[in-house]
């Protein structure tokens, strides 16, 4: 997981300066502003209408709209799978691929020792260098980064086409033929399904066997239409790897990541901002691995504004960076408040504005402390404290603690969990009223 803010021109050396060994202008006060501004509305952005269509996914019956609901265990869990994964990512850029300047000295020394010497000797002693140095150099970084590309190219636009699919249906004529579709896997042989030798005959009352479903999606004509253009924006990423269209993915990923994965509780939430506050501050402070991992991964893992825009345009190249975790896991707990409040019935949404304004506030200290320091910084060491702490002032001030840490939303996917969720709260509810009686 990228989580981390930086600025590539004023946080680090290796950055700051082209292929070529030019150095770059420095950006001017305006293009910084520009882009520190960019970047914090549109990190807002897959926060705030994320959040609203998070309500809408809870309610919603649409098997291809189920919220993923992510457990105190799950919570505890991503901290270390996401560790591994990002040194993982961090050993494979930097064992396995060669670094730039060492290549360029092998063909230097080459060329040189090549009118001098038998040409046979030079080649055969560089190719056994270079292939104990490197010995699975087959793994080149453009063929990985081809693979990542074409694998965010399929998600990219799958989720592109979900995030404008609402937008888009306004637009729409109301004669627009408009014809349904479903996506259907189950598992099991046709004996196990409908109509099959072992099913049993109409009428006579008894329930054919279940087959468990791996893939239900219901679709219309109107998404289809949605992923055509969805797929416009994909092939201009693929092969331009523009920054726009970089950030039309992000932000895509981000608003799917804040409607669709849910956090159960409060608790779960709080164990999951914990747990990555450490996780971030590690790697960015403690190590180079973020940074070096989050510049080398060509993948729409990251939204990017370019600092020196008013100069070059569209073509510009010095670019500021924040994480889409930065983005998603805040997000997805403001969202949790946002729910919460409607638990309430109090038509208002003190919880969600509060959060939702802590959230500006630690990204903005992010920045200010980024600009000051010149140095990457990790966003959660400011957007935990404040996405936490002030909801949490607010529920004391109010006396709604408990209130809120006793919240729980069911997982829609899991009935079972969910009936014996329900029977437990009537349980308790019930040895309640008899402590009351005594």
């Amino acid at each position: 997981m990228d989580s981390a803010l930086s600025d590539p021109h004023n946080g680090s050396a290796e950055a700051g300066s082209p292929a070529n060994g030019t150095t770059r202008p420095p950006s001017t006060p305006e293009g910084i502003a520009l882009a520190y501004g960019s970047l914090l509305l549109m990190a807002l952005l897959p926060i705030f209408f994320g959040a609203l269509r998070s309500v809408r996914c809870a309610r919603g019956k649409n098997a291809s709209d189920m919220p993923e609901t992510i457990t105190s265990r799950d919570a505890a869990r991503f901290p270390i799978i996401a560790s591994c994964t990002l040194l993982g990512l961090y050993l494979f850029f930097k064992v396995y691929f060669p670094n730039k300047s060492y290549t360029g000295s092998v063909l230097k020394t080459w060329k040189t020792q090549k009118s001098k010497k038998g040409k046979t000797a030079v080649i055969q002693n560089l190719t056994t260098r270079d292939n104990h140095r490197f010995p699975f150099e087959i793994f080149s970084q453009e063929y990985i980064n081809l693979l990542l590309s074409m694998y965010f190219f399929v998600l990219g636009i799958l989720a592109l086409s979900h995030t404008i699919s609402p937008f888009m249906n306004k637009f729409f004529p109301a004669n627009f033929p408009n014809r349904q579709y479903q996506l259907l896997f189950t598992q099991g042989s046709g004996e196990n399904k409908e109509g099959g030798r072992g099913s049993p005959a109409p009428g006579s009352g008894l329930t054919r066997p279940l087959c468990p479903e791996i893939i239900n999606y219901e679709f219309d004509t109107k998404d289809l239409v949605c992923l055509g253009l969805s797929s416009v924006v994909g092939v201009w990423y693929l092969l331009r790897k523009h920054w726009i269209a970089n950030n039309l993915f992000g932000l895509a990923f981000s608003l799917n990541g804040v409607e669709l994965l849910h956090l159960n509780n409060v608790s779960t939430g709080c164990i999951l901002l914990g747990g990555l506050f450490i996780y971030d501050v590690f790697w960015v402070f403690g190590t180079n691995v973020m940074v070096t991992v989050a510049r080398s991964f060509e993948a729409p893992i990251k939204l990017v504004f370019p600092q020196d825009l008013l100069e070059k345009g569209l073509e510009a190249d010095n670019f500021a960076m924040l994480g889409l975790g930065d983005i998603v896991i805040p997000g997805i707990f403001i969202a949790l408040l946002l729910r919460f409040d409607i638990s309430l019935k109090k038509n208002t949404h003190t919880y969600f504005y509060t959060s939702f304004a802590a959230y500006i506030f630690g990204l903005g200290l992010t920045i200010f402390i980024m600009h000051i320091f010149k140095h990457a910084q990790p966003a959660l060491l400011y957007l935990v404290p404040a996405c936490i702490g002030f909801p949490v002032l607010v529920a004391l001030a109010k006396g709604e603690v408990t209130e809120m840490f006793s919240y729980e939303e069911s997982n829609p996917k899991d009935p079972a969990a969910a009936t014996e969720s329900k029977e437990g709260t009537e349980a308790s509810t019930s040895k309640g009223l008899e402590k009351k009686e005594k």
